[in-house]
């Protein structure tokens, strides 16, 4: 048993906490030992993060006790649960970036800039060398943060937490959105971690992630515990039950009408980009999409998929190549432009750039439509009609929100990517270009969207589902196309796929086209 021989790192009774109009926890009991990963699993909205918000000192209980290392305390700010000895790396990163590795670690920490180690770089960077190589997690420690990919980013992230002490971190959603292998370097420290008798809470919706990392699950649904398990003694099927309270199947994609008797909806030919820092991100990529049809787009990240969206959506020039949206060209590089063509945009970073997180839901639905009647006439917004197509949509849609009015930052990240497609969707696009729809939702949100891009394919819509997950492109693309360093290296049917010719193509093997 996981049990013999350890002690509660963190142990939480009776917690309670209260918004207005919902009990996020109601009367939770919590416990993750010394030495132990503890998953935490639950649907989005089932408490985990004002749970872990109150074990980081951002939320206080309304009722119950955190007792951290046998002793009873009282968080009244993230300070004081860094004191204790608690961090978290959140899903989107806080870092200052245009900040370096070595600035962001000491940025605010009380006891460095009381030593004046701000004053003395060599010293911090010897300190992170060194807990660089302890958890192999090597990053260098002048790099500006903007320079460094997602994975080393979040490498900073953790390295941060234990620079400044943690001996119980929690990570939430931590391979959203790392590559297969970075998640596997992830988990090595994760491991080295457990060995040297930290404590790692792991909140992931990817349940053969939980199965392969943690020692305990714990389940909460609608802010209450469901269950605590032995990870050995349980199963991918049994914990999504008990996270949902029923049996999830996903969505499958069923066959559709042959190629040859759709229309092409996307055509590219010859296209190049540059990526952010000048050099080439893609190069001669050819790629058609039809009216119907799902082209999946897999590949492990920083091969292009970033910049592949942002061309076809307007927000990136194309250094040379054609794309053309129905047999019309277009010239590229205007946003407007690619709206007025028919494409729709649902972008990997749905908080940061699918919506403005400031503004309401109702506000939201229309930053694509407030130029035109009936939403605007003359220049002047109709407020009641942005109102009442808010409560349309948010019912068509099922997203789930106090009210059109409630700032959409407040939402769960399956109802905020809800909104973000419910916007796309209703303008009736041609093509509907999909940059990582699931990442982060979990298996009930992630049945939706996906429900919802089989209904665009199913009402005629051309679907580009660009994706790191290969299981999620293999259940629902028609044909599967593989990116490696900004090329095509290879399409495939996806009946004809096989999870080994893609992995081999994802590593840069050219396959049929």
């Amino acid at each position: 048993m996981v049990t013999a021989g350890r002690i509660p790192a963190v142990t939480m009774r009776g917690i309670t906490k209260r918004f207005p109009g919902v009990v996020a926890n109601d009367q939770v009991d919590f416990e993750a030992l010394q030495g132990e990963v503890h998953a935490l699993l639950g649907e989005n909205g089932a408490g985990k993060s004002t749970l872990s918000n109150i074990l980081t000192g951002l939320y206080r209980p309304d009722e119950g006790e955190v007792v951290i290392q046998g002793k009873p305390v009282t968080f009244r700010s993230p300070r004081d649960a860094i004191e204790a000895g608690v961090g978290m790396v959140h899903q989107h990163f806080r870092l200052a970036a245009s900040f370096t590795v070595a600035e962001n670690l000491v940025l605010g920490h009380r006891d460095a800039a009381d030593r004046g180690l701000l004053l003395e770089p060599k010293v911090v960077e010897g300190r992170i060398a060194d807990l660089s190589r302890r958890y192999r997690m090597p990053v260098n420690p002048r790099a500006r943060i903007w320079q460094l990919s997602v994975g080393e980013q979040q490498r900073v992230e953790i390295l941060k937490a234990l620079y400044r002490g943690a001996r119980i971190l929690i990570l939430d959603e931590p391979t959203s959105l790392l590559t297969p292998q970075e998640a596997d370097d992830l988990f090595q420290t994760l491991r080295l971690m457990s060995a040297e008798q930290r404590t790692v809470i792991f909140i992931s919706h990817k349940l053969e992630e939980v199965m392969a990392i943690s020692n305990r699950v714990t389940v909460l649904r609608r802010g209450k515990v469901v269950g605590t398990v032995m990870t050995k003694e349980t199963n991918q099927r049994e914990l999504a039950r008990m996270m949902v309270g029923r049996d999830v199947v996903f969505t499958q994609k069923k066959e559709g009408p042959a190629k040859a008797e759709r229309t092409v909806v996307l055509e590219l030919r010859g296209i190049c980009a540059n990526g952010d820092l000048g050099t080439p991100a893609l190069r001669e990529v050819n790629l058609s999409v039809h009216g119907g049809e799902i082209v999946g787009v897999a590949g492990v990240a920083g091969n292009g998929q970033r910049e592949l969206a942002e061309v076809i959506a307007g927000m990136r020039r194309r250094t040379s190549g054609s794309m053309a949206v129905s047999g019309k060209p277009t010239r590229g590089g205007n946003p407007l432009e690619a709206i007025r063509r028919g494409i729709a945009y649902v972008p990997e970073d749905r908080l940061g750039t699918g919506v403005a997180p400031t503004l309401s839901v109702a506000e939201n639905l229309v930053l694509k439509s407030y130029r035109r009647p009936p939403i605007s006439t003359g220049g002047l917004l109709h407020h009641r009609r942005i109102r009442t197509n808010a409560e349309e949509v948010m019912t068509r849609f099922n997203i789930s929100a106090r009210g059109p009015q409630s700032p959409t930052r407040l939402l769960s990240g399956g109802n905020i990517q809800k909104v973000v497609l419910a916007r796309e969707l209703s303008g009736r696009p041609r093509v509907l270009v999909a940059a990582s729809p699931t990442s982060g939702l979990d298996v009930a949100a992630t049945d939706a969207v996906r429900a919802l891009l089989l209904q665009a394919a199913d009402q005629g819509d051309g679907v580009l589902l660009i994706s790191e997950d290969l299981d999620e492109i293999l259940a629902l693309a028609d044909r599967i196309a593989v990116l490696y360093g900004g090329r095509i290296t290879g399409i495939v049917e996806r009946q004809k796929a096989a999870v080994e010719e893609l992995g081999l193509m994802m590593a840069g093997s050219t396959g049929a086209t």
